[in-house]
Formats: C-alpha cells, structure tokens, sequence
C-alpha cells in the first residue's frame, strides 16, 4: 500500500554541463530522518553509485549523508553537488553560502562563483608506500608507475591512454578493495595538446560501485598530488569514465576547492510501505 506521504526526489547528472553524461545522483531533502535500514533500501533502489539524504538543520544550514547500493560512505562529492544544486536551483530553499554538516567529514560549505558551485572540501594528500600492491596491479591489468596511498589508493601511470585502457577484473579487485575499505583512483598527465591538467578513473568495486562515472572525493588526493607534480594551485581535471566529466581544482591551504556544473535529469516521488522517523 502507498505511504499518504510520499517521499519526493531528483535525479542530478553532477560534474557535466548535460543530461547523461558526469555522474548521477539522487538527491532526497526530508523532514526527519528515517531509519537507517530504510536509507539503504532507497539507495539500492535507486542503484546509482551514490543517494544523498539532507535534512534542514537552520537557514541555509542542512545536515547530508550518502549511500551507495551496499554502504554508507565517509564523502560524495558529485552527490554534495547535486543536493547543492536541488536547494538552490530546483527548490530555492537556500542561498550560497551554503553550508552541510557531515558525520565523518565535518562541515562542507558550497560557494557559487559566475554560475559555478564550488565545494570545500578536506584536503588528503596521499602518500608514497613500500606496501607490496601486485595484487592490486594484477586487477588493475597494468603496473602504475608509482603507488600512494590515503584514503584510496593512487595509481599513477606514465600516460592518459593507458589509463584510459584500464580494464580491471572486478570480481578480484572487489575483495581488495573490500578489505582495506579502499578505492582505486588511476591517474596521469593528460596529453600536452589537451584542455586539462590530468585524468583519472575511480574504481571501488568493493563498496558496489565497479566504476565510478566522477569522483569529486577522489579529487581531494588527486589536486594535492599534481598541484605539488605540476606546481601550480589552480587544475583543470577529467574524469575518463564512459560518461565523463570534468572538474576545476584549487588548492586553498589544507582544503580543496571543487568546481563543477550539474543538471537535472528527473524528478518524482517513491513510496514507502511504512515510515518511521530514526530514534
């Protein structure tokens, strides 16, 4: 039976200036909090690699988590974007700056610059590691050239088309990354002819997500590693997924600012069969 209060959502294509292209996510702004179970079960339902829940704390002040169709993870970036974006630009329930308190990844404030949404976010610079990761090469399919470690694991290859040729096995790289509760971020120079200062691709095969379309997260490793490669603050970044995206980095201290567009692809309601508010 229909719940006589059906929870309302959008679907956001996020890090893209068009529909079915950068990386969706559904975007769901409640009341209260449900359950966490029930959470889950939307986010599985809906299947993308990440659902946002927000929850209005004060003006322009909301509390967000994010799942993906088996866990709840510590930072989204493409999904903080989207829910930025449902406030703002779909429901016109805020104004920049718009700030989001996090469980494990404290508060994350939203800007918006010349029709730009910019998120601040923590800074996790990876570091070098004597760890033995053939494994992990192996079901990669090619050997980066160096291997550092932080919250993911960064690969760092000689060239964009290797990177772009990646084809891992997921059913080895699941457990690995399952086990160190770790993704996978390949990353290079992008070629000299191109628009942007590097690549990356994002595999995390182990938290149901094979490959992620772009990783607003991954790019809190990534802008401090080749802002130091490359020497400059200021980054241009694909994402080299099928869909794509694209990305503007700053480096501001120990934070990464993330720029980026987003669109709305639909809109709906799903209906619980019951509703309880979390205790």
């Amino acid at each position: 039976m229909r719940s006589p209060h059906p929870l309302a959502f959008h679907q956001v294509d996020a890090f893209t200036r068009r529909v079915f292209a950068g990386n969706p996510a559904a975007v769901y702004i409640l009341e209260d909090w449900l359950d966490d179970p029930t959470l889950a079960l939307i986010a599985a339902e809906h299947n993308l690699s990440e659902t946002a829940f927000a929850v209005r704390l004060a003006p322009n002040r909301y509390h967000l988590r994010w799942f993906t169709p088996s866990v709840e993870v510590a930072l989204c970036g493409h999904a903080t974007l989207a829910t930025a974006h449902v406030l703002l630009r779909e429901l016109a329930l805020a104004d920049t700056p718009l700030s989001f308190e996090t469980q494990r990844a404290g508060a994350l404030v939203v800007h918006e610059t010349d029709g730009r949404l910019w998120l601040d976010l923590p800074a996790y610079p990876a570091e070098p590691t004597t760890a033995d990761l053939s494994s992990l090469a192996a079901a990669l399919g090619a050997t980066p050239s160096e291997w550092r470690v932080a919250t993911n694991y960064l690969a760092v290859f000689d060239d964009a088309a290797t990177v772009a040729a990646l084809a891992p096995d997921m059913k080895v790289l699941a457990p690995l990354s399952a086990d160190s509760d770790r993704g996978v971020i390949a990353t290079a120079a992008a070629p000299a002819d191109a628009e942007y200062d590097f690549v990356s691709r994002y595999f995390a095969p182990g938290h149901g997500v094979d490959e992620d379309p772009v990783t607003g997260s991954a790019h809190c490793t990534l802008a401090p590693f080749w802002a130091e490669r490359l020497g400059k603050h200021r980054l241009a970044a694909r994402q080299i997924s099928h869909r794509g995206g694209e990305l503007a980095c700053e480096m501001v201290g120990e934070r990464v600012h993330v720029g980026g567009d987003a669109v709305t692809v639909t809109s709906g309601s799903l209906y619980l069969p019951t509703r309880g508010a979390r205790s």
